[in-house]
């Protein structure tokens, strides 16, 4: 059983310290997948982002597709235990669930600041035998890596499945989030793999009528500024300048449902629309 007993204060917040006042982008993220999950203070915003971007509900369904196949083949490739950063609202199936399909014995630790989204974690992952959960910040890699629920279960002697979704994204450049990734990196061991996906703002490189909407981009940009975490979308080269000690398999940094596809690959003009990058990269 994970550990996980009841009420929040082993959580590190009290109940009153959750914020429903504004926007939260893990919850918006929850309403484009269609979750219940969520306030109506995210679904207004969330109705701004999708007003001056219809696709976004396409692109965060692909997104976690990509994030499946991603987990499949890194499990497939012999590695045995996850770390998963940003978990947002647990979305069945979740990284431990698509793990375990290769690898019963797979071992997750979810780890995750909002109080919000650690209230679902704990309530849907409470009886999932080798997982946990723990309330942290990518920002501070020393205090995740040494969150005791984090090593109750993490051998960081054999490699590790780094898995950061839709996280980066919300880290400005004052945040330096390739050091961030230089850190979880330095601490795991050669063999380990990245998992992660990025938003971007440019265009697909296969479809010739693609043109950066700088008005959208610019007004989607505002709505997260008034969430609880602003948005910092990034470039196909900025993202693959993240990735530090991890070497990129392939195909590379892709729009996600390019990344090993298990099924019939989307027109340029549908790639245009994902706002997605993907990238599986191994350490050693």
């Amino acid at each position: 059983m994970g550990p996980y007993p009841p009420g929040p204060d082993h959580l590190g917040f009290a109940a009153d310290e959750i914020d429903t006042s504004r926007a939260h982008p893990a919850r918006m993220y929850d309403y484009f997948l269609g979750g219940w999950d969520n306030y109506e203070v995210d679904r207004v915003a969330g109705d701004r982002v999708i007003d001056l971007y219809p696709q976004v509900r396409d692109s965060v369904r692909a997104n976690g597709a990509f994030r499946r196949r991603a987990v499949r083949a890194v499990a497939a490739a012999g590695v045995r235990q996850f770390l998963v950063l940003g978990i947002g609202i647990p979305t069945s199936p979740n990284p431990h669930e698509v793990a375990r399909e290769t690898a019963p014995e797979s071992r997750v630790v979810y780890v995750d600041s909002d109080p919000i989204v650690a209230t679902h974690a704990r309530a849907r992952l409470a009886n999932a035998a080798g997982t946990a959960f723990a309330l942290g910040d990518l920002r501070d890699p020393k205090a995740v890596l040494d969150d005791p629920a984090v090593r109750a279960l993490i051998d960081f002697d054999r490699p590790v499945g780094l898995l950061i979704g839709g996280v980066m994204d919300f880290l400005s450049a004052d945040d330096n989030p390739a050091g961030l990734l230089a850190a979880f990196g330095a601490a795991l061991p050669a063999g380990s793999h990245l998992i992660l996906s990025h938003g971007t703002y440019e265009p697909y490189e296969g479809y010739a009528q693609g043109r950066v909407d700088e008005a959208a981009r610019t007004h989607v940009e505002e709505v997260y500024k008034s969430s609880t975490a602003p948005l910092t979308l990034r470039t196909k080269d900025e993202i693959a300048a993240l990735l530090g000690p991890f070497t990129p398999l392939e195909p590379g940094v892709v729009r996600v449902p390019l990344w090993r596809p298990d099924e019939d690959v989307p027109g340029p003009e549908e790639l245009n629309s994902i706002i997605f990058y993907g990238v599986v990269a191994r350490k050693g």
